[in-house]
């Protein structure tokens, strides 16, 4: 969600179902124009507007898997054409910092 305005420890935010106001707490003091990902009502961690595309595209993939729908491909077009890495935490011994 993208923060519209903020009051104290809420702001108003918007996501592509509308606006909703979520609680800051978890996140601190933020800006208008702040990117959010948020969790039952509150926000969990600020995010750039790149991940924020990411992730609505995401959801929007999902959605159209639960209807039954075909040709959501596009929505991860930055995994399309590149080998899965794994995180770095999961990686062998001998395959960090290399």
């Amino acid at each position: 969600m993208q923060v519209i305005e903020v009051d104290g420890s809420r702001a108003l935010c918007r996501a592509r179902d509308g606006e909703h106001a979520i609680d800051m707490s978890l996140v601190g003091t933020v800006e208008a124009g702040t990117w959010v990902m948020t969790f039952l009502g509150a926000a969990r961690e600020t995010i750039s507007e790149e991940t924020a595309r990411q992730s609505a595209d995401a959801l929007a993939a999902l959605e159209m898997v639960m209807r039954g729908d075909v040709g959501f491909e596009h929505l991860f077009a930055d995994l399309i054409d590149r080998e899965p890495e794994l995180p770095e935490f999961l990686r062998p011994k001998t395959q960090r910092n290399a």
